[in-house]
């Protein structure tokens, strides 16, 4: 496993991949990237305005690049989107290019970690909690297909988790 340098984080909304990921970057001394800050900071706009302009499908295109573009990098922590596994080609990418660990979560921490988050287009129409059952019903497969280690983050603090990643990825 020594060769691959990166570390790769994937899961639904509100698994905690950019916490987590923040705290496990600076564990290790590597740098840190979200993918959903990388295609603002490259739009000029926010996640939802990129939806509403764009839709989900040009909103994915976008995504699907950006992750090409970070995961070329060597040393680095990276949280992505949790459609981000949609596209086969990143789900490719992902895996031949680092460690990629699915950040697991019961819908229910989902529902509480992502009540008053605005910016979750997804979840702006309708129930929150029967979105992320249909979202979870289709891409948790998908998070389980490509993960080298599966980690639940419901009860355990940002730290508890990265020290666990670290430990099991043998860092």
């Amino acid at each position: 496993m020594a060769e691959k340098r990166n570390i790769f984080l994937i899961g639904p909304m509100g698994a905690g991949k950019s916490t987590i990921g923040r705290q496990l970057a600076q564990e290790l001394h590597l740098e840190f990237y979200d993918s959903d800050a990388e295609i603002e900071r490259r739009t000029g706009a926010d996640i939802a305005w990129v939806f509403d302009v764009e839709g989900e499908a040009g909103f994915r295109v976008r995504e699907e690049k950006v992750i090409f573009d970070l995961t070329e990098k060597q040393g680095i922590v990276l949280a992505t989107g949790g459609g981000s596994i949609i596209s086969k080609e990143t789900r490719n990418r992902l895996s031949a290019r680092g460690f990629v660990v699915y950040l697991e979560t019961t819908i229910e921490k989902q529902v509480a970690r992502t009540a008053r988050d605005k910016r979750r287009p997804l979840l702006q129409n309708g129930n929150p909690e029967e979105i992320l059952t249909d979202l979870a019903e289709n891409r948790n497969p998908l998070y389980e297909e490509v993960a080298d280690l599966i980690v639940k983050t419901d009860n355990q603090s940002a730290k508890v988790v990265a020290r666990e990643i670290i430990d099991r990825l043998g860092f």
